[in-house]
């Protein structure tokens, strides 16, 4: 039996989301990269895609994702590929770029130990006048093109770095990228190809207070605005985000506060301000409560962790929403805890209307709870505390990028009709996102466990797209 849509009171809350979002010589190379370690990464597309062409056009970008500035003096970019003759020769162009092309240089060198797929590479590189990439920053469009000497056709389709195919940006470790002479980005013909590494958001929720300047400037987005879900006329509150230590570790606390009335009632929500996030894995570790921090129970509140987007009109094919959704005291229809897993298609919040599938189970979900939704071209599914807890069908994947959100609200005042003050809080230790990639609830935990053993409270090197 489906439960009653609750977007019916979310439609006022998605369109304000969606205002707020609104080198010639002889060369020994270093040795393969280790993606893990890397500082750069190097994306790449092509202009010119045919097997056979008058010129190759290989276009990069250059990404810092360490957590330092770059002097892009110091890097060099290789694109390799095998010399159509042993005479021939190469000239180099540079047709545009962000950084100036007069402060891009290019160069061509022979491989000591060449391969079925190289003998040469085009090594790209900066003058100091190009400046330095900032953290989690790239060099914009570098638009090059380089032909034979002699104008004679260019096999390219037994390239190293060619990607005929590639006719939109894409992290490209056939090409490397050299930070200071070493190899920090990518492979070099002969070596096993290095998956690039994922884009990632880790947040740890090191914050001071719901005013720290530091949750904006790492995109995220405090709600005060009106509208749903939840009780009509009441209030969503920064002041209801708070942050302080519990377990070891720095945790964000979502307050909902009411007497039983929609004047009094506060509720918490807090999103990514983009809408970059579409499949991977995402995570969280959440702490659920049965019954208010003070006051009598009873109310009918509703404790998140989701992903989604804007609706863009009734029953829209491009809306995407992923749910984890506890409810203590029940609510829609329910009279006792339940607890729900909910992948949306779409819905109609005039009529109710609605295409999801849900998963739920009637039971406590009070305490810490280790979430996992992971999202590829397959299905949806859904972990709790590392078991898998459900799986949805292809027709709920998403068709665009959507924010990372926790909000906690009560769809009524029915559950609890006294005056008395009450307040419930839902606990939240840290969120993180892989992009594109599908990570086991092990891998989460690991990779969380990386991070705090690093000291890095926070990361995000996820792009849209």
């Amino acid at each position: 039996m489906r439960r009653t849509p609750h977007h019916r009171l979310r439609t006022t809350a998605t369109s304000a989301l969606a205002m707020a979002l609104g080198a010639i010589g002889l060369a020994v190379l270093p040795t393969t990269a280790n993606a893990a370690d890397s500082t750069l990464s190097v994306q790449y597309r092509t202009s010119a895609s045919g097997a056979h062409v008058a010129q190759s056009a290989p276009w990069f970008k250059v990404r810092n994702t360490g957590s330092s500035p770059v002097s892009l003096g110091g890097v060099k970019v290789r694109y390799y590929f095998k010399a159509d003759s042993t005479n021939a020769g190469y000239r180099f162009a540079c047709d545009w770029a962000v950084k100036g092309c007069a402060n891009i240089t290019g160069t061509f060198g022979t491989l000591t130990n060449p391969t079925p797929t190289a003998d040469r590479y085009l090594e790209i590189g900066f003058t100091t006048a190009a400046g330095s990439l900032a953290p989690n920053t790239d060099t914009g469009d570098i638009q090059l093109r380089f032909h034979r000497a002699d104008w004679q056709q260019i096999n390219q389709s037994d390239d190293h770095s060619f990607g005929g195919g590639q006719s939109t940006w894409t992290d490209w470790p056939k090409a490397t990228a050299q930070l200071a002479g070493t190899t920090v980005w990518g492979t070099e013909p002969g070596g096993t190809v290095e998956p690039p590494p994922a884009q990632t958001l880790f947040d740890d929720f090191n914050y001071s207070t719901h005013t720290d300047p530091r949750l904006s400037a790492h995109g995220w987005s405090l709600r005060s605005w009106s509208g749903g879900p939840g009780v009509p006329g009441a209030t969503w509150s920064p002041d209801n985000v708070s942050f302080s230590a519990a377990d070891g570790n720095s945790v964000m606390r979502l307050e909902t506060s009411t007497s039983g009335t929609a004047a009094s009632t506060r509720q918490a929500e807090i999103s990514s301000s983009a809408m970059k996030f579409k499949n991977g894995t995402y995570a969280a570790r959440v702490k659920f409560s049965d019954a208010p921090v003070y006051g009598p129970d009873g109310d009918h509140v509703v404790q998140t962790f989701f992903t989604i987007n804007d609706l863009k009109a009734p029953m829209a094919d491009d809306y995407a929403e992923y749910d984890f959704e506890y409810l203590p005291n029940g609510g829609w229809g329910e009279t006792s805890n339940i607890f729900f897993t909910t992948s949306w298609e779409t819905y109609d919040s005039n009529t109710g209307q609605s295409v999801n599938q849900h998963t739920v189970a009637r039971s406590s979900h009070a305490g810490w709870r280790d979430l996992v939704v992971t999202i590829d071209d397959n299905d949806i599914r859904y972990y709790i505390d590392g078991q898998l807890f459900s799986t949805h069908g292809a027709a709920y994947l998403p068709e665009r990028g959507m924010v990372i959100a926790f909000n906690q609200w009560l769809t009524d005042l029915t559950g609890q009709t006294a005056t008395a003050a009450r307040a419930y809080e839902q606990q939240v230790d840290y969120v993180l996102h892989i992009k594109d990639r599908v990570l086991t609830p092990a891998e989460v935990a690991a990779k969380v466990s990386a991070y705090r053993a690093a000291g890095k409270t926070f990361e995000d090197t996820v792009t849209a797209g």
